[in-house]
């Protein structure tokens, strides 16, 4: 049988960090993938090609295996292993779990010469290879919204290398909540289900309000005369204005709760939090010579 070149087949150096030979493998697999070649027998067959180069290359007990073996191929196939080349080849430490992603495929998913080395009880010892079921990998992305995106829900398409897929957020979601959107990630192994695509969200600061679990908080302008005399005050929360009644002598900084005006509930979009908000005392401007002769007037008064 003929001697396989993993690296050739997955396109890098045999110096490769893990990290290379992982990008390279999820290039590759994305591009061959039987979804993306329907009926393409040629695709399918390159898509188990890479596979089992990744389930090798992936692996780094099994790399270095495959790298001891490496052009004395032929001279074992002919002669038989050395007796002690499995334990000297497996010196390398104990395997490291899976991160890679697999094909989920039959008993034809890898080749002879895969099944010559790691298959029945040649290279490396051992017995038959597992069958065992295994997840995916598990991808990751994030998304960033506003905070007004945040209180009425909005939509996402996250970019998961060459698909594209629509993310509906509800209302109320918040900063670093993760997503979960179940069989987008890998691959699953020998029948497994696929891994699942975890993103986390991010909501951006907003100008104006602050936002505190569920309640808002925001600044509003009050003029002088309004916090002097009491009145009414239009309030602008999130998504409505409501008249605020001022007391007569409010000072600046005093806040205001407006029940029901803060952000709706993840798990409850009827619930809502509170918003707070503070006046700002703001002084007139522009005032004629004759108005500040009254107000002069009136200081000297209550003063």
């Amino acid at each position: 049988m003929e001697y396989k070149d993993y690296y050739k087949v997955l396109g890098v150096e045999k110096k490769a960090s893990q990290d290379e030979i992982k990008k390279a493998y999820r290039k590759l697999a994305v591009k061959f993938h039987p979804d993306k070649n329907p009926g393409d027998k040629k695709a399918e067959e390159k898509f188990k090609e890479i596979n089992e180069a990744n389930d090798v290359l992936g692996d780094a007990a099994k790399r270095k295996k495959y790298d001891d073996l490496g052009e004395n191929w032929q001279a074992y196939q002919q002669s038989g292993f050395p007796n002690d080349f499995g334990q000297r080849a497996g010196r390398g430490g104990r395997q490291q779990g899976r991160s890679q992603q697999h094909y989920s495929g039959d008993e034809s998913e890898f080749s002879d010469f895969f099944e010559s080395i790691f298959g029945g009880g040649g290279f490396g010892g051992g017995g038959s290879r597992s069958r065992t079921r295994m997840k995916g990998e598990d991808y990751q992305a994030e998304a960033t919204i506003t905070l007004e995106e945040a209180f009425h829900g909005t939509t996402r398409q996250v970019n998961l290398q060459e698909q594209k897929l629509n993310l509906k957020l509800k209302p109320g979601i918040e900063e670093g909540q993760i997503l979960r959107m179940k069989d987008k990630g890998g691959p699953g192994r020998n029948g497994g289900p696929n891994g699942d695509l975890l993103i986390t969200i991010h909501v951006a600061p907003s100008p104006r309000f602050e936002r505190k679990g569920d309640d808002l908080h925001f600044d509003q302008p009050l003029d002088a005369f309004t916090a002097i005399l009491g009145g009414k005050l239009s309030a602008h929360g999130m998504d409505k204005a409501v008249n605020i009644t001022i007391p007569a002598g409010t000072d600046s900084n005093k806040v205001f709760r407006l029940k029901g005006m803060g952000m709706p509930n993840y798990k409850d979009a009827t619930l809502r939090g509170d918003a707070y908000v503070r006046v700002i005392i703001t002084v007139p401007k522009n005032l004629s010579e004759k108005d500040k002769e009254t107000l002069s007037q009136i200081a000297e008064r209550i003063q």
